[in-house]
């Protein structure tokens, strides 16, 4: 009787197995993809530009909000001469942990610098691919040539050959 109370446990048992139900002794694996939050107000505080040139405000100034699916970015500087060179955007975006969207509501630059004077973007959107990985978030935002790295409370924008631009989040 024993032996053929066994032999119904072992089948019922390996039923269970078979329908799906987990085992003790085999532990359930989830990967959870956290995406990472770049919100808040970060402030310009230094660039060094690629000739060792160091240039605070008020020579450069800049601020930039993320709110959960708002950027809103301002930047300006003057050169040597005292010529403006102003950048200012107004998006929307979202962030996934594969991807970043941006879509212009509108854009203005106005370069004294180069003699280009002011120019407009209105309803443009691109999707980039982003890299998170040891709580770093890298991004080559669509519409803009720096490549920015969050990193906490902060935020370095390179754009090679040309400077490197140290953003520190203040709200």
């Amino acid at each position: 009787m024993k032996k053929r109370n066994l032999i119904i446990f072992l089948i019922l048992l390996s039923g269970i197995s078979f329908l799906g139900f987990k085992t003790a002794n085999k532990p359930e694996v989830k990967t959870i993809l956290i995406t990472p939050s770049i919100e808040g107000t970060y402030e310009l505080s230094v660039r060094k530009l690629s000739d060792g040139t160091t240039l605070r405000p008020p020579m450069i100034m800049g601020i930039q909000t993320f709110t959960k699916d708002i950027r809103n970015f301002s930047v300006m500087w003057e050169d040597k001469n005292g010529k403006h060179f102003t950048y200012t955007v107004y998006s929307k975006y979202k962030l996934t942990d594969t991807d970043y969207t941006e879509s212009i509501i509108y854009g203005i630059m106005n370069d004294e610098i180069s003699g280009k004077g002011i120019s407009y973007i209105t309803n443009q959107e691109k999707t980039v691919p982003v890299k998170y990985e040891n709580g770093k978030l890298e991004i080559q935002f669509p519409f803009d040539p720096p490549s920015v790295t969050f990193d906490g409370d902060r935020m370095v924008a390179t754009m090679e050959g040309q400077f490197t631009d140290y953003w520190k989040k203040v709200e």
